[in-house]
């Protein structure tokens, strides 16, 4: 930015940790922390967990004190699991929403760096540009065609012009505040309050940058918890009452009728959901994809079209300039990267540059270095640039033909900018210096021909006729033919103080390369096969999109590119009917890419669209799946977004597609395996009271089983790998069933087979044993404990066995199962366990017995579906 003189070395970066630590962090206070008391106490809230404790007490008192405190030992073990799994999930929650805080743009130590905006501090300076979200209230000391929405403040739609400090305090134009947007122009301003001592604080009304709601899935499931928990208390009043027509003790037959529903009753299913969710989108943030409203975690695995930006998310956004076209002469520049070192050739001899300051290329080369808003410092012995990747090129241009940024922005003074802006696709500053007034422009090749009038040839302005805007449109199409971006320059001398953009002089063109990003060939083959349509959306030429999308696999000989012109000669309908044989879409602007996705959306597509500017948020915030740029995208954009990418890479849009049809994966495998387990239990109940048998299992040992099987199974589930075939599957139909695909029968038939085993090897053990209740109860424990560990396995994998999955690929169901296996073990054969527990030690036929109702049919079922996935 040009701020003549103004002092903007700001504070020192010492003074601002003083006035951080004074006046604390630029926050609003609107969130209280984790009540970690609150959050165990709600593991409590249940109405049968607390009639389950008041029976227990009873029991206690009537003398059963053993029973009475390893049952409320065991309920308490039960809450501190369930504690440690919603407070993780608290803070994972708490630490996403440190993630996507805003940062901000300040000078300290006289050098411009991005902080997190809550370290803002009063007297820092602030510099702001369109689609930036303002941090703290600050005063303007420099602005240039500044407007602001305040709406969040003062609910008016319209912009607010804002203008630099003149010296009249009280003038409100002369400020910006907290919240609001920065929808046209530049600033630099001075910070004057933060915290809850700015306009914001004062009314207290702060949006959340993470959005705390629940997921459709996550609704649908407490449905069906609540219909579960009807069933099951249903199938447990049943068992009470038959047990009691039989005879039972009725207090006893209370507590089973209870004890069965705790253990029943999928509690922890919504949990265990919430734990997988919010544990996927840290895996998704360490691969740079931060999500910030979790429904989107859900939405990611149905995405079928994926529309991306192509500058800085399909390419690597590092500009290098490798062509110069003038009226009459063409150069070759060579080198690469932002290195100052490289030649002009013309003609196959190299040029010198800097020595003929009256040519045509100088002043190219000199409407690059001041109609730019980039800059570079020397930092660590190394050069660190600033800016858009466009006008950092033009720099590097510049200085490998000796002109220097520095000499030429102190020498020639900028009076005014006409910004940029998608509609007229270029860009003027009005610049002097001692001898004259100068008008400078950049911009797209037609936008800037319209704004010609005449046409600089070696030094000579001479008028630009309609065949020499011919031959420069071709040339323009020859560039754009072998993948470069082209731009065009131009300028005029004024004598007066209009400021209009025509009746220019062109000067030339520059072609650019922005080489496609390594990564993003084999993401968009990726994409192919996963049954997703990724499409380039760009604002370059036709036939430059055209070119670096065949070399990227984007566009097949079979697809078409449309531009944004071809687009506003098409009805909505038109537009629905054939975009399907679409691919790439050129030279569109932001209101093109609104249509885009609404007419995908129409066609019955789920939609991913990236956007940056804040132009961009409409169609971000109307996609399935609104993706903001973390690096290059406006604040405005990012808060309309579902999801940041703080690579601003396309291949991350795939990992993050992957990640979430994992974590919907995982979910359908730990529904599978606590529903298949807790039919199983209640069946096994429900069975023998059926048959007229002895109580199976005593309240007790049914809440062990909870215990044991439940939590840490379950939870390890969630943390499955990605399956082989993850990425080769179609996209799920976003209407689709987590039940689809034959889940209930799978969880009906599994669960109806585990308490069938049970009631056998119970039964077995009772006549085998001459009655032996205390031992035939030992075996159907084991039994229903080992036959849930061992389809824990099974839940693995829908398609495929756990012997071509490898038993050891997730150590953590294996450690899981350890731990449970211990548990069980530890009740049978340590002496006070098996008092407590009414357990008595197995031999070796008694653990045949248990093997054989337990782990045959899932021996079985591995064994078939082994042979299926070879």
């Amino acid at each position: 930015m040009e701020y003549q003189k103004l002092d903007t070395t700001g504070l020192t970066s010492q003074e601002a940790k003083k006035r951080l630590n004074k006046f604390g962090r630029n926050e609003i206070n609107t969130t209280k922390k984790i009540s970690k008391i609150k959050i165990l106490l709600s593991q409590f809230n249940d109405f049968i967990v607390w009639v389950l404790i008041a029976a227990t007490i009873i029991s206690g008192i009537m003398g059963e004190k053993a029973d009475a405190i390893t049952i409320i030992a065991i309920i308490i073990l039960d809450a501190i699991l369930g504690f440690i799994q919603e407070y993780r999930t608290e803070k994972s929650l708490e630490a996403l929403k440190k993630l996507s805080a805003p940062t901000a743009k300040v000078i300290r130590d006289g050098k411009q760096i991005i902080i997190d905006a809550g370290e803002i501090v009063i007297g820092d300076l602030i510099e702001l540009e369109s689609g930036d979200r303002v941090p703290a209230d600050a005063l303007i000391i420099f602005s240039e065609s500044l407007k602001c929405d305040e709406s969040i403040l003062t609910g008016e739609s319209v912009s607010v012009e804002k203008k630099a400090f003149s010296g009249k305090m009280n003038d409100k134009s002369n400020y910006i505040y907290m919240g609001c947007t920065i929808t046209n122009g530049r600033a630099l301003a001075k910070v004057v309050a933060t915290g809850m001592n700015t306009e914001m604080g004062k009314i207290a009304n702060m949006l959340q940058s993470i959005e705390e709601f629940r997921t459709p899935l996550q609704e649908r499931l407490d449905k069906l918890g609540q219909y579960l928990v009807y069933i099951c208390l249903i199938v447990c009043g049943v068992v009470t009452v038959t047990g009691v027509l039989r005879g039972e003790n009725i207090y006893d037959m209370f507590l089973i009728g209870v004890s069965l529903a705790v253990a029943a009753i999928p509690e922890g299913l919504p949990a265990i959901v919430t734990v997988s969710l919010a544990l996927g989108v840290q895996r998704m943030v360490k691969k740079n994809a931060l999500v910030k409203k979790l429904p989107a975690v859900e939405t990611l695995g149905c995405t079928n079209v994926i529309c991306s930006d192509k500058t800085g998310t399909l390419t690597q956004n590092k500009m290098t300039v490798k062509k110069i076209v003038l009226a009459n002469k063409e150069y070759d520049v060579t080198g690469t990267g932002y290195e100052f070192k490289g030649d002009f050739i013309e003609n196959g001899v190299k040029r010198d540059i800097l020595n003929n300051k009256n040519s045509t290329l100088h002043r190219l080369l000199e409407i690059g270095l001041l109609c730019n808003n980039s800059y570079y410092n020397y930092e660590k012995n190394r050069y660190v640039f600033y800016g858009d990747p466009t006008e950092i090129s033009l720099i590097v241009l510049a200085e490998k033909a000796g002109l220097s940024l520095n000499k030429y922005r102190s020498y020639f003074k900028r009076i005014r900018e006409i910004p940029f802006d998608s509609d007229r696709k270029m860009m003027s500053v009005i610049v002097t210096n001692s001898n004259s007034k100068y008008m400078y422009t950049k911009g797209a090749v037609e936008s800037v021909l319209k704004s010609c009038r005449y046409i600089d040839i070696d030094g000579k302005v001479m008028p630009l006729d309609t065949d020499l805007k011919r031959k420069i449109i071709q040339m323009n199409d020859k560039l754009a033919s072998t993948a470069l971006r082209v731009i065009a320059f131009a300028y005029k001398i004024i004598d007066s103080n209009s400021y209009t953009e025509d009746n220019l002089i062109y000067v030339g063109l520059v072609g650019m390369i922005d080489p496609p990003r390594r990564e993003v060939l084999n993401s968009v083959l990726e994409c192919r096969a996963a049954g997703i349509k990724p499409v380039m959306i760009t604002g370059d030429h036709k036939l430059t999109a055209q070119a670096i999308a065949k070399e990227i696999k984007i566009i097949n000989s079979d697809e078409m590119v449309i531009t944004g012109d071809e687009l506003d000669k098409l009805s909505d309908e038109k537009l629905v009917s054939f975009i399907d044989k679409v691919s790439v879409f050129a030279r569109v602007r932001p209101e093109h890419k609104y249509r885009i996705v609404k007419a995908y959306k129409k066609k019955g597509y789920v939609v991913a669209m990236t956007g940056d500017g804040v132009n961009d948020a409409p169609a971000v915030k109307e996609a399935d799946i609104g993706i903001a740029m973390g690096i290059q995208g406006t604040d405005v954009t990012k808060e309309a977004a579902a999801m940041i990418l703080m690579d601003d890479n396309f291949a991350t849009i795939v990992e993050a597609i992957r990640e979430g049809r994992v974590i919907y994966d995982n979910i359908r495998k730990f529904i599978r395996y606590l529903l298949s387990c807790n039919i199983g239990e209640v069946l096994t109940m429900f069975l023998s009271s059926l048959l007229k048998l002895p109580v199976p299992l005593i309240p007790i040992q049914i809440l062990f089983v909870n215990l044991a099987t439940d939590g840490l199974p379950a939870m390890a589930l969630s943390l499955e790998g990605a399956e082989d075939d993850i990425m080769t599957r179609r996209p799920r139909d976003r209407k689709e069933s987590i039940f689809s695909d034959g889940l209930w029968f799978k969880i009906l038939n599994r669960g109806m087979l585990i308490g069938i085993c049970t009631v056998l090897s119970f039964v077995y053990t009772l006549v085998k044993f001459n009655s032996d209740i205390t031992l035939a109860r030992t075996v159907a424990l084991s039994t229903l404990i080992l036959s849930q560990l061992f389809h824990v396995f099974e839940c693995r994998s829908e398609r495929q066995s756990i012997l071509n999955l490898g038993i050891f690929t997730n150590m953590y169901l294996v450690i899981s199962v350890l731990i449970s296996f211990i548990m069980l073990i530890s009740i049978i054969y340590i002496p006070y366990l098996q008092g407590i527990f009414s357990t008595k030690p197995l031999n070796t036929s008694n653990w045949i017995l248990v093997l054989l109702c337990s782990g045959l049919i899932s021996l079985i079922s591995s064994l078939i579906n082994y042979k299926r996935g070879r």
